[in-house]
């Protein structure tokens, strides 16, 4: 920790050789959650909280006062949105420091009492100040604040800083987590607004590294024809997702799509995604005109007259639920063995990818299959590059991933050759010199040299060691079975999962005598590799069809 708190006691002291400067106590790159302090000038101030563990921030401010700087850990508190990850830390932070101003915009203000559902609604209600969404707010002499909403979830803002002196302007800008696409309760944040900025510093997540991902409707419409499937096959369907955004997301989808529009199906939702369902009702000026249009015609959520149905699950109702197909959303906290009773029917439990939701395989046998889904709540690789191009700041800032996923956005190209990339670990500061020559730090090492030997029908491509360090490989090699296909002149290698050679195998019997992609000789690990067709590259599902389609028996 003393890198930090050198750091930390550089940026009180003053004894700086730029106006702006970062310190990471938290960069979400395992579970520590994101918190931030940045120096603007003779301006600090906290990017979130989201540190389970405030220690280390009063361990600085103990330091500080020794030295008789401000007993104080910042002057302000900023908040991206309501999720744990950026929030939790707040109320023990509000506690430490009474004092101490934290700042949102008003729909996070209203979310974030539902992080500490135990404790006083009064005191929660109040420690957390409103500011208003696109309207430069001069805060302290020389810097204003500025929120956009970012997409992602409701009340969600990217936040940016303005800093003026006799000499120039600076401007910092804090994505926290953000969303480009519409969903079906959020509006995306929209590039136009923030365009011609002339930002400075830009602190960006990186949540999906590179990743592409399929456009939001198709997720969609992908996970409402699993689901689908499943209950005609009388599998009952448990989703557990966070409290807040995804709960809500999935229940809107369900009640919208063409699949389950009038259908005689019960939706079930408990624990505290019922409870954010409650605080969204209350803020639904907030929300899109959409939204709100449907809200006149019918209730958002509870609504047990239109099909189909969804109702709050009471406690006495989780042993009999399940003995007709119907569909459970609940948090990610809840003991999912409550409804896996032994005389209801089989149970598919749908995973949200990119979350921390663990199950254990062993507790549920023979009566549960447990697959996972995309849903994203944050932008892709393409998606994140495209916000910077459109920014174009002199410094990019990386947090919210896994080290190797940032590894991969920090290696590219063409953000190296732009821009001063950096992905500074908790308590390494980072001095945003700006106008200045700066050495660009060596990229990390993300490509691996080999050799390939080809005898007769046989090809080896071997590999050094360093690969299987990163722990994506243990992913990757799980089956030692590889799927490969031909990008340009490139060759890609994707490992098979076990749960994608058992869904090929059973979905491939179950659909043999009907047209469609199960039975396609172009799909392949529930994907579709047929440069022909308009699903090309985009995850199928096994009962889709397109005018591309060629029986696998006709390959053979």
């Amino acid at each position: 920790m003393s890198d930090r708190l050198s750091a930390s006691s550089r940026m009180d002291s003053g004894e700086v050789a730029s106006e702006l400067e970062c310190v990471p106590y938290g960069v979400n790159h395992t579970d520590e959650g994101v918190c931030l302090l940045v120096r603007m000038g003779p301006h600090r101030f906290l990017l979130d909280c989201g540190l389970a563990d405030i220690s280390p921030i009063l361990k600085d401010v103990t330091k500080s006062a020794r030295r008789g700087s401000s007993p104080l850990p910042a002057d302000f508190v900023f908040v991206s949105h309501a999720h744990p990850d950026h929030a939790r830390g707040l109320l023990k932070l509000h506690q430490a420091f009474p004092l101490l101003p934290i700042y949102a915009s008003e729909v996070t203000s209203k979310l974030l009492p539902l992080n500490w559902l135990d404790q006083d609604s009064q005191e929660l209600s109040q420690f957390c100040q409103a500011l208003p969404l696109r309207s430069p707010l001069e805060v302290k002499d020389g810097l204003v604040v500025e929120l956009f909403p970012a997409g992602h979830l409701p009340g969600a803002v990217a936040i940016l800083f303005t800093y003026t002196t006799p000499q120039r302007t600076y401007k910092l800008l804090y994505t926290g987590d953000f969303f480009l696409s519409n969903s079906r309760l959020v509006e995306g944040l929209r590039l136009e607004e923030l365009r011609g900025l002339q930002l400075d510093v830009l602190i960006i997540e990186g949540t999906y590294g590179t990743s592409r991902h399929p456009h939001r409707r198709n997720q969609e419409n992908q996970l409402a024809e699993r689901i689908n499937r499943a209950i005609a096959d009388r599998y009952s369907v448990l989703m557990p997702t966070p409290a807040l955004g995804l709960g809500q997301e999935l229940l809107m989808l369900l009640r919208s799509h063409h699949h389950f529009t009038g259908r005689d199906l019960d939706i079930w939702v408990n624990g505290a995604v019922a409870t954010g369902c409650d605080a969204y009702l209350e803020l639904l000026p907030h929300f899109p005109p959409s939204v709100q249009n449907f809200a006149r015609h019918q209730p958002l959520f509870w609504d047990e007259r239109i099909r189909p149905r969804v109702r709050r699950l009471q406690p006495q109702q989780c042993a009999t639920v399940g003995k007709y197909p119907c569909i459970i959303v609940t948090d990610s906290t809840t003991d999912l063995s409550q409804y896996m009773q032994p005389d209801t029917g089989p149970w598919l439990i749908l995973l949200p990818e990119k979350t921390d939701i663990k199950i254990n395989h062993e507790q549920f046998p023979g009566i549960v299959t447990v697959e996972s889904y995309l849903l994203a709540q944050h932008s892709d690789g393409p998606g994140t590059t495209q916000l910077i191009h459109n920014l174009r700041p002199q410094h990019v800032i990386f947090v919210h991933a896994s080290p190797t996923y940032l590894a991969d956005l920090t290696s590219l190209e063409e953000l190296q050759n732009r821009y001063h990339v950096h992905s500074p670990a908790v308590g390494t500061l980072v001095e945003l010199l700006i106008g200045e020559t700066f050495l660009q730090p060596a990229a990390p090492e993300t490509n691996y040299e080999g050799e390939l030997t080809e005898l007769e029908t046989v090809v080896t491509i071997a590999l050094p060691d360093a690969i299987t360090a990163d722990p994506r490989w243990q992913q990757f090699a799980d089956t030692g079975l590889i799927e490969a296909r031909w990008q340009g002149e490139e060759l890609v290698l994707r490992g098979l999962s076990q749960r994608e050679l058992l869904n090929q195998s059973s979905d491939r019997y179950v659909w043999s005598d009907v047209d469609c992609c199960g039975t396609c000789r172009h799909q392949r690990g529930q994907r579709c590799w047929n440069p022909a067709s308009p699903l090309y590259n985009f995850k199928v599902t096994l009962d889709g069809y397109c005018p591309a389609f060629e029986r696998l028996s006709d390959s053979q």
